[in-house]
């Protein structure tokens, strides 16, 4: 489903995900009541979930050396041995820290029920305008995800990994990914493309993450 997004989303195509397996948080139908759902469909009878995306684009010096859009996050982490990372992050040029840990995630509000979940971070309703950034076991007495405007720009500067090998990599959607190296920069945008779910379900936000979670 996450990959069907990334790639309908160039199109502006809407879409239903159908539940095959365990989880299928964001799915709106399993195969027990796809009859109903098909029907629903041809009533006209549902809406259209529209879920923000994210632009992920990575620098070295001032040239472009990769770009993907995910609906879930852009995941900065370690490639390889189990060492930690060193960056720092700046939004809308302002610095705001700097971080030694295994990681970061900035993830959107759909995202914020995947891997940023597991990594401590909080839920967020889907149909929020935000960008949150969390980070992965990082080396410090208090680790807290840190919320921002959609429209804000997150750029994350790889910094000198203490003079080890570079095994660092940006992952998008845990689909797409780009190895990155000291001096590289990650800009995090919000997309101009939106993910369009259809949803004839009546189970609620609410009641799927009690249903789910």
């Amino acid at each position: 489903l996450i990959q069907a997004s990334r790639e309908l989303s160039e199109k502006d195509i809407p879409f239903i995900g159908v539940n095959i397996g365990t989880l299928g948080y964001l799915t709106d139908t399993d195969m027990s009541s796809f009859e109903e759902t098909l029907e629903s469909l041809l009533r006209d009878d549902y809406e259209i979930d529209r879920r923000m995306m994210l632009d992920g684009c990575i620098y070295r010096g001032e040239e472009r050396i990769f770009s993907d859009m995910a609906l879930n996050d852009v995941v900065i982490n370690r490639n390889g041995a189990l060492r930690i990372i060193d960056f720092d992050i700046y939004v809308n040029g302002e610095y705001l820290n700097s971080f030694a840990a295994d990681g970061v995630i900035v993830s959107t509000p759909t995202g914020s029920t995947a891997y940023s979940l597991s990594a401590g971070g909080p839920i967020v309703q889907p149909n929020a305008h935000l960008i949150m950034i969390t980070p992965i076991c990082a080396h410090t007495l208090t680790q807290r995800s840190i919320i921002f405007e959609q429209n804000d720009e997150i750029v994350i500067q790889m910094n000198d990994n203490k003079k080890l090998s570079e095994e660092r990599v940006a992952t998008y959607d845990g689909e797409s990914y780009c190895n990155v190296i000291t001096g590289d920069r990650v800009v995090i945008t919000r997309s101009d493309k939106t993910a369009r779910l259809i949803k004839t379900s009546r189970i609620s936000f609410l009641e799927r993450i009690r249903n789910k979670m």
